[in-house]
């Protein structure tokens, strides 16, 4: 996902929030609010359409909502809320804050329709989610929504990693926490083959597997464990 994915997703669930909390919205309203050319909305509305969402449109007046429609629950799998967390984290490095606080806004009315349960892996996502300012990587991962997935339901993963001295090998990991550098996207996880925590670059991961094995939880903030195991020159396993 580059930056114009994140900042497009960002943008259509905002627009939703505002179709339902408004009764009528114009595209011009909201080509202002989101600083974007009205071409732009009308191309995001066309999104959200086939997206399933019945926004009807009212000749000369705008658009709106087909009555009674709302965003229940069910709307959002738990990789989507995931998703919508992970581009939530990415846009608090925009350096617009009048669109972080727009965004923020729209994903604390997304996160208030979850179950309690999806709120406590949300949560617990944001919390085990780091990003270096100014992401800018060429390389790139297809696994990021499984280890999410991990990470919240306590899954072990069995992953075939290649390592920096192009030796592979295959370990069974407890996914700790997602990081990035302006390079990479890393995972931190125990290792059960070497007993320690590692980190593992996304892009070196050649396959993986999420077990139905459980794992207890590491109790301790992602901030702990940088206080506690992180040295600066720490290797790559």
């Amino acid at each position: 996902m580059n930056q114009n994915d994140i900042t497009r997703l960002s943008r259509l669930s905002a627009i939703l929030i505002q179709l339902q909390t408004k009764r009528l919205i114009t595209a011009t309203d909201l080509s202002s609010k989101f600083n974007v050319s009205t071409r732009t909305i009308y191309r995001d509305i066309k999104a959200l359409e086939q997206a399933g969402v019945p926004v009807l449109t009212e000749e000369g007046k705008g658009y709106t909502l087909m009555e009674g429609y709302r965003i229940p629950p069910i709307m959002f799998s738990e990789s989507e809320a995931n998703a919508l967390i992970l581009a939530e984290q990415l846009v608090l490095k925009n350096k617009d804050a009048s669109f972080v606080k727009s965004y923020s806004e729209a994903i604390d009315k997304i996160k208030a329709v979850l179950r309690q349960s999806e709120k406590d892996k949300a949560n617990l996502l944001v919390e085990r989610t780091r990003f270096e300012q100014n992401i800018n990587r060429e390389r790139n991962s297809n696994n990021i929504s499984q280890i999410q997935q991990a990470i919240t339901n306590l899954n072990l993963l069995n992953i075939n990693y290649t390592n920096e001295s192009s030796q592979s090998s295959n370990r069974l990991i407890e996914p700790f926490a997602l990081m990035s550098t302006t390079e990479n996207w890393l995972l931190i996880a125990w290792c059960r083959l070497r007993g320690e925590f590692r980190f593992f670059r996304l892009d070196r991961i050649e396959k993986i597997e999420m077990m139905a094995e459980k794992f207890k939880q590491h109790d301790m903030t992602l901030q702990e464990y940088f206080d506690k195991f992180h040295k600066p020159k720490t290797p790559l396993t």
